[in-house]
């Protein structure tokens, strides 16, 4: 007889040999079951962390989703307060039109039809002009004649309290609801007359539409008005504006609890206070049932005499966040069971075939090392490859291990600094903010971030570093694993939209401050001039109302300086020749460099191909740019241009480098703000930076500023201003390929 192809020897062999395979088999089956059991709980485990991590992210999800929320609540908001204000400064400026005669009607009628026609669309239906003493309303609607009727049989308007009338400002009253509207008038007393007013008449559904109609917050999300009593002043479903915001809900579903939306509406909304939550509803676009919404909501001011407290909200079901996270988690436990019913099907296969047990666990012990193998490869590869900082410390602030992308940043190679301090390799004070976050995750146990700045010259790197333990298998940490992404490119991003808000906001400043200033200024300037020619050119009179002209000369400079920032002109598809733009430029100062015994270096880059951008327009900003340098170096020095054509990019860079004081870091980020300077009183405008930056994006280029003082460390005193803008090769090319 033969046992697995082994001829026994003695007649009792066969029987040994048979109950040591029964032995062996029977272990093995006790093993199979037991990584088997393993095998589930694993899958438990992994299935509960899933669900821990579903959980996670949703909450994460829904916090991010929210505040972006909040962003839009507080624009929308921010939009409506701008247009109310419009209307009380057009409120007021027609009540001082009609102050010498505010009841003639024939007189004021083109004025008034001419101010309805700049206002119709902000939801003005008529202007009214009141005489209480006479109990007369004069009625005026546009492309209308004028309406007189009596005060006391006119009950469309509502007026403020003798006790609350102000000898300035705008009075506001509460929104009046009726069966076809929502009204609100805004009254204001007419100069020089004790009794007379002027109010506008408004829609309130007009003036809010334009603002609200077109809000999406994700896919299907709105937004909603309340007023300070309660009521829906706007919603997108008609049925609910001018009802109580308290009460509409639970009428249109008696069967939904709405404690929180209440709450939220009563302790936050209506005290002004800004916020986010979530709330149960039972309407949706058009859905109805139980449905969850998240809310983010913000204040809206209206008025200031009084002041009335409006409340926005926007808000989004959250079965639209939930749908994507459970779509993720749904894939994972997918996965999971294939793992598993894979396994599972591995050990009945090895249950039924045990003649083979021994050959297929060996051949599965196989496989399973090729695979470990090949991760471990795999892993490696991906750390190696990786463009991130990645490095291992200890406590001791030793490097464990370090990736490749580290080493060769600092010019070296991963074996050159393994088992080296950190302070071999960083600078000292980014190497102590280092330590400091590893001594902090030794001793709590948790990962921790920190943005990290590292400076080299004239160039600073920005680093979002995540700080993790490592621990073994008796859950002590032997190590800190530090991951980190270079976010400079964010960070200038960052810098650059904020920049471009600030364009954005000074643009609309200056159309005010032409239409307020300049006027007021030029009757200055004239009458100045009238009363130089009446004064002895020698006395004192003269001198100061030559003071006075130089004066009104600067502001009228800071002004026109504004305009012409903010003057929007139309696209255009001009192109300028960099060199001959710098060329053209040094011609003009070259006498002031060499009076200030300053040094001109110029390298002009051949066959430079043309620009975007209208050139009298960058010689400005490149006549700004040598100012300054003059006035940096009051002692002398050097003045260095170059130009040159990144043809990666399809970009022309211009480099302006001085050697003059520098500017300091805490002032390096403002540079580029209106009315911000350095200089002394009466010497700079703050605007010469602000327009040459505003002229640059304009042209779609970016104009970066490094400084050094003479206290600075990391390098000698001067400071570089680089412009690139786009070439026209560039813009020719993706037009070809469009």
């Amino acid at each position: 007889m033969e046992i697995f192809g082994i001829r026994p020897i003695a007649g009792s062999m066969p029987v040994k040999m048979g109950s040591d395979l029964n032995r062996r088999t029977g272990i093995e089956k006790n093993k199979i079951w037991m990584v088997l059991l393993a095998a589930f709980v694993f899958m438990l485990a992994t299935g509960l962390l899933g669900l821990w991590h579903a959980d996670e992210m949703r909450d994460i999800v829904s916090r991010q989703f929210n505040d972006e929320q909040l962003v839009i609540a507080r624009n929308v908001a921010g939009l409506i307060e701008r247009e109310f204000g419009f209307l009380e400064k057009e409120l007021i400026l027609i009540s001082r039109e009609i102050a010498p005669d505010p009841f003639n009607p024939v007189l004021h009628q083109p004025a008034m039809q001419k101010s309805l026609s700049r206002v119709i669309e902000s939801g003005i239906r008529s202007i009214r002009v009141i005489d209480p003493v006479g109990s007369r309303v004069w009625h005026y609607m546009l492309d209308a004649p004028w309406e007189l009727t009596d005060l006391d049989r006119d009950v469309s308007f509502q007026l403020p309290d003798p006790s609350q009338r102000s000898p300035i400002g705008v009075w506001f009253s509460q929104p009046r609801i009726s069966a076809t509207r929502i009204t609100l008038n805004m009254v204001a007393r007419v100069p020089g007359n004790t009794s007379g007013m002027l109010v506008f008449d408004i829609n309130i559904s007009w003036f809010l539409n334009p603002f609200l109609k077109d809000i999406r917050s994700g896919r299907t999300g709105y937004a909603w008005i309340i007023c300070e009593e309660g009521y829906f002043l706007y919603h997108p479903k008609t049925e609910f504006i001018g009802r109580d915001a308290f009460n509409v809900r639970q009428e249109e579903d008696p069967r939904l609890s709405f404690h929180t939306i209440n709450f939220i509406q009563k302790e936050k909304m209506l005290k002004g206070q800004e916020g986010t939550g979530f709330y149960e509803s039972g309407w949706h676009r058009g859905v109805t049932g139980q449905v969850r919404k998240l809310i983010a909501y913000t204040p809206i001011r209206v008025g200031r005499d009084p002041s009335r407290q409006w409340s926005i909200a926007i808000v989004a079901p959250v079965a639209e966040i939930e749908t994507l996270v459970r779509r993720a988690y749904n894939r994972q436990l997918m996965l999971q069971l294939l793992i598993l019913a894979v396994i599972f099907l591995a050990a009945s296969a090895v249950l039924l075939s045990e003649r083979r047990w021994t050959r297929f666990l060996a051949s599965k012990v196989a496989i399973r090392t090729q695979e470990l193998q090949h991760s471990e490869e795999k892993y490696r590869s991906l750390v190696e490859s990786a463009e991130d900082f990645i490095f291992t410390v200890d406590a001791d602030g030793v490097f464990q291990s370090i990736n490749t992308f580290t080493a060769e940043f600092f010019r070296g190679r991963p074996q050159d600094y393994v088992q080296k301090p950190l302070s071999g390799l960083l600078p000292r004070p980014v190497a102590e903010t280092i330590m400091s976050r590893v001594r902090q995750v030794l001793a709590d146990g948790k990962s921790v971030r920190d943005l990290l700045e590292f400076r080299e010259g004239p160039r600073r790197t920005w680093i979002n570093a995540n700080f993790v333990p490592l621990k073994n298998n008796t859950e002590e940490i032997t190590a800190v694993l530090c991951i980190g992404r270079d976010i400079t490119d964010h960070k200038n991003l960052e810098s650059q939209l904020i920049n471009a808000e600030k364009l954005a906001s000074l643009g609309t400043l200056a159309a005010g401050v032409a239409h307020e200033i300049n006027n007021p200024l030029g009757v200055i300037l004239g009458f100045c001039d009238l009363l130089l020619r009446k004064a002895e050119p020698d006395s004192q009179v003269h001198e100061d109302l030559k003071t006075i002209e130089r004066q009104g000369l600067h502001c009228k400079e800071i002004v026109e300086n504004l305009l012409s920032f903010a003057r929007v002109g139309k696209e255009t598809t001009e192109t300028a020749d960099l060199n001959c733009c710098i060329e053209d430029v040094v011609k003009v100062v070259r006498h002031t460099l060499n009076i200030n015994d300053i040094e001109l270096h110029i390298e002009l880059a051949d066959n430079l191909p043309p620009v975007f951008g209208d050139s009298r327009q960058l010689q400005q900003v490149f006549l700004n740019l040598i100012n300054n340098a003059v006035s940096a170096m009051p002692d002398g020095g050097s003045l260095a241009i170059r130009t040159t054509h990144d043809k990666a990019s399809r970009q022309a860079v211009v480099v302006f480098a001085d050697t003059g004081t520098g500017i300091s870091e805490e002032f390096l980020d403002h540079i580029f703000e209106p009315f911000y300077t350095t200089k002394p009183e009466g010497e700079g405008t703050g605007l010469g930076l602000f327009v040459s930056y505003g002229i640059i994006i304009r042209y779609g280029g970016t104009i970066h500023c490094a400084s050094h003082t003479s206290e600075s460390l990391d390098g000698p005193p001067g400071t570089v201003f680089t412009i690139t803008l786009a070439t026209f090769e560039w813009e020719e090319e993706s037009c070809r390929a469009s």
